[in-house]
C-alpha cells in the first residue's frame, strides 16, 4: 500500500467549490469509518478546514478515494476533478510538513491550521482510522513544524483574516469605536475576531451562538452580551458589523432577511465578514445596497498586501523541511521490508526449533553431551544453507550472477572468480 494526499486548496478552487466539499466536525468520524471500512484504504485521515479539503490515505487505488470523496459529498462523477491535487508518497510527506509549517497556507505563517491538523489527528484516532504509517507521519510532522516555527521567522509578519477583517471595515466606517459589533459563533476563529475587534473598542459586542452555554462563555471575556441563533432575525439591525464563522452546513442568513435588515436600518451600511466554509450568508446578498459583503477569497487580497515574510525565512524552512522529508521517507522505505524481516525469522525460528528438539531426543537416549553439540550445530548449519545452495544449484547463469553477488555482500565474503559452485 501507499501514501497519497487527495485534496483541494485556496490556490486550485473556489470557495463555491469548496464549500461543497467541506465535512462538517461532527460528520468525521462517520466519513472515515465509510473510507476505511473495505479493503481500499488501510488508514485515512481527513483534514477540512475553510481553505482546504484533504484526505491523507495509506492505500493502493487513489482514483477510488476520488470517487467515494465525491459520493460521500453527494457531487456528480468528475465534479472534483478539474480542482483536486493527487500527491504520491514523496510529495505527500513533504505537502504535510508544510501545510502544518504555514508554507501552503492562504495566510503565509499563520499558527491556526497546525491546530487544525491536529484536531483532524484526534478525529481519526477517535474514528480508528489513524495507523502505524499515518500516526508517525503526523507526529513527525508536528515536530517539524513546532521547529520551524521557532527556529524561523516564517509566522513573525503574518497578518491573520481576523486582523484583516479589522482593516476592511476601517475603510467601510471612520471609526469602529463607534460601531456594534456582532460575532456568529464561538469557535477559533470568532475569537480571533473577538481579539482583533475588541482593541478598537466598538460600542458593543454581541456573541449569537446556537448553545447558549458557549456563547455566554465567550462572551464573558469581552464583556460581550450573549444570544441565541434563534434571535438573529430579530436582533440583526442593530448591529454594523458582523462577523460569522459557524459549522452550519446550509446558510444562517439569507438574502431575504438581509433586505428586511437594510429598511429597518434606514439603509444604515451594514458591513459582513463570512469566514465559514461552507458560507453562513448567501452570496447572493452581496447585490443588496448597503450591505457589504465579503467572504475569506476576498480577504485573501488584504491579507496578501500586508505580507512582508522574509525571503531567507521562506528558504530556511523549506531547506528544514526538506531535510527532514527524506529523513521520514528513509522510515518509510524500511517499513517495506519488516514483513521479508519477520517471515525470515520465522523460517530461522522454525529451524532451531527443529534442530533443539532432535538433541534433547539424543539427551534424552544417552548420546554425550559433546556429540549431541556437534549434531546440533551441524545440523542447524545445513538446514540454514540449504535453501540458498538450492537457490544457487537451480539459476540460470544470469540469475546465478546475482545471487552470488548478494551472498557476498549479505555474508561479506571475499570475492571469487573461482567459478560454479
Amino acid at each position: 500500500m501507499s501514501l497519497h494526499t487527495l485534496g483541494l486548496n485556496h490556490a486550485t478552487a473556489p470557495l463555491a467549490v469548496r464549500e461543497r466539499v467541506a465535512f462538517a466536525p461532527d460528520a468525521l468520524t462517520d466519513a472515515l469509518r465509510d473510507l476505511t471500512g473495505g479493503r481500499k484504504v488501510k488508514e485515512a485521515a481527513i483534514l477540512s478546514t475553510c481553505n482546504r479539503t484533504e484526505v491523507y490515505f495509506h492505500g493502493d487505488d487513489p482514483q477510488w478515494v476520488t470517487r467515494w470523496l465525491e459520493r460521500v459529498q453527494n457531487l456528480a462523477r468528475d465534479t472534483l476533478a478539474p480542482y483536486m491535487y493527487m500527491l504520491p508518497r514523496e510529495q505527500t510527506v513533504t505537502h504535510a510538513f508544510r501545510v502544518a509549517s504555514g508554507l501552503d497556507s492562504l495566510v503565509l505563517g499563520e499558527p491556526q491550521i497546525l491546530g487544525q491538523m491536529k484536531q483532524a489527528v484526534r478525529s481519526a484516532e477517535a474514528a480508528g482510522s489513524l495507523g502505524v504509517i499515518l500516526n508517525r507521519l503526523f507526529q513527525r510532522t508536528f515536530a517539524v513544524a513546532k521547529d520551524v516555527r521557532t527556529q524561523t521567522d516564517i509566522g513573525s509578519a503574518s497578518i491573520s483574516m481576523a486582523a484583516a477583517a479589522v482593516k476592511l471595515a476601517e475603510r467601510i466606517f471612520p471609526s469602529i469605536a463607534g460601531q456594534r459589533l456582532l460575532l456568529i459563533g464561538a469557535g477559533e476563529m470568532i475569537e480571533l475576531a473577538a481579539t482583533h475587534f475588541a482593541a478598537k473598542n466598538p460600542k458593543s459586542i454581541t456573541v449569537s451562538n446556537r448553545t447558549m452555554e458557549r456563547g455566554e462563555k465567550l462572551a464573558t471575556r469581552f464583556s460581550a452580551e450573549a444570544i441565541t441563533l434563534n434571535e438573529l432575525p430579530e436582533r440583526l439591525p442593530q448591529f454594523d458589523i458582523v462577523v460569522t464563522c459557524t459549522a452550519s452546513t446550509l446558510p444562517i442568513i439569507g438574502k431575504g432577511l438581509l433586505e428586511r435588515v437594510i429598511k429597518q436600518r434606514r439603509h444604515a451600511p451594514i458591513f459582513i465578514v463570512d469566514l465559514a466554509v461552507p458560507r453562513d450568508v448567501e452570496p447572493e446578498a452581496s447585490a443588496l445596497p448597503d450591505v457589504f459583503l465579503y467572504s475569506v477569497d476576498d480577504l485573501a487580497e488584504i491579507v496578501k498586501d500586508n505580507l512582508q515574510i522574509r525571503r531567507e525565512a521562506v528558504m530556511q524552512a523549506e531547506q528544514m523541511i526538506a531535510e527532514q522529508s527524506a529523513h521520514f521517507l528513509r522510515w518509510l522505505e524500511g517499513r517495506s521490508v519488516v514483513p521479508t524481516i519477520a517471515a525470515l525469522s520465522d523460517h530461522h525460528d522454525a529451524l532451531r526449533a527443529m534442530e533443539l528438539e532432535r538433541a534433547r531426543r539424543l539427551l534424552a537416549g544417552g548420546t554425550p553431551p559433546e556429540e549431541v553439540l556437534e549434531a546440533f550445530a551441524r545440523g542447524l548449519t545445513n538446514k540454514l544453507l540449504h535453501a540458498p545452495l538450492v537457490a544457487l544449484n537451480a539459476a540460470g547463469d544470469a540469475e546465478r550472477a546475482e545471487l552470488i553477488a548478494s551472498l557476498q555482500r549479505v555474508y561479506k565474503l571475499p570475492d571469487s572468480s573461482s567459478g560454479e559452485s
